[in-house]
């Protein structure tokens, strides 16, 4: 009986997929999760031979989708794309219909992208280092925008803070934009927004970068140190991309779309359409995906924790 059906599943993954795949997205058409989604999931489908559906379910910053897909059937025909923010999820909401851990299986992460510290350009500071030194002669008086609470760009901030010892108002904005919009018009001192909001408004001059919250610099502001480099080392910290599927999922198949989507992302026209994002295709095996996201889960747990955060 074991023989028959380790047999039948190998028979299974050679012939899948024999339907439609179906690409959950938790954000609304035309951000930058989407439209990474769509371009593998383009790709996919060619490759594959089978359609390869989007379906956009936006809400409860990203969480809806999420709630939905680890409801779905385990066969193989569901994709859930992920980001840093679902491990923000887990620690931050007390009540989630879904545990990004136990509920999913990880697919592939798929790119990184950093994000930029800058602050208004009537603030007297030209560094990190400088704006810290500020901040702590003025505890509790400086305010910094994010794309709203538990958001990524939020959580950046406060593990700044953490990190750095300083103390800073949160003022949550209803997305990147208006964050950005907040800190060109001056109603807060110093913002954290993602590579492809930020970088316009650092290069026209209307805000001042003082550093890049990833592991490394970015290529498009090569001059601009990172966070680390800057005064607190160790500080990391990326929006992330990937992708999972429902637990239990066959082996042999998440092993097919791993090897399917890691031929995609090294595409030269996807490559340059994440660079257009700001972004950096990562890639790799399941295994090493899912260890990021439980790195990631500790990480922010902490974070949340010390911040006395979370909803």
């Amino acid at each position: 009986m074991l023989v028959l059906t380790a047999a039948a599943m190998g028979a299974s993954a050679q012939s899948y997929p024999v339907k439609s795949i179906r690409f959950f997205v938790g954000y609304a058409p035309g951000g930058g999760t989407d439209i990474m989604a769509r371009a593998v999931a383009a790709k996919l489908s060619d490759s594959l031979g089978q359609q390869v559906v989007v379906d956009n379910r936006p809400g409860a910053n990203a969480n809806l989708a999420a709630e939905i897909a680890a409801k779905t059937p385990a066969d193989g025909y569901t994709v859930l794309m992920i980001s840093v923010s679902h491990a923000i999820s887990k620690p931050f909401y007390k009540k989630l219909g879904y545990d990004i851990e136990r509920d999913f299986t990880p697919l592939i992460e798929i790119s990184v992208v950093p994000q930029f510290v800058a602050v208004h350009p009537s603030l007297p500071v030209k560094t990190l280092q400088e704006f810290i030194a500020l901040a702590k002669k003025r505890p509790g008086q400086i305010p910094f925008a994010s794309s709203g609470d538990g958001s990524p760009e939020h959580i950046a901030a406060e593990l700044l803070k953490s990190m750095a010892k300083i103390d800073m108002i949160h003022v949550p904005y209803k997305g990147g934009s208006p964050a950005a919009l907040a800190l060109i018009s001056g109603e807060v001192a110093i913002g954290f927004n993602t590579a492809p909001v930020a970088i316009p408004h650092i290069k026209s001059g209307r805000v001042k970068a003082l550093a890049v919250t990833g592991a490394k610099r970015n290529s498009a502001l090569p001059d601009v140190p990172t966070v680390a480099e800057s005064g607190v080392p160790g500080y990391a910290m990326n929006t992330w991309y990937g992708a999972v599927m429902p637990a239990g999922t066959p082996a042999a198949i998440v092993s097919k779309l791993n090897a399917e989507i890691n031929k995609i992302i090294k595409m030269p026209d996807i490559r340059e359409r994440f660079a257009g994002l700001g972004a950096d295709p990562v890639g790799g095996s399941p295994e090493q995906f899912g260890a990021n996201i439980k790195s990631e889960v500790a990480k922010f747990t902490k974070v949340v924790r010390d911040g006395n955060l979370g909803q």
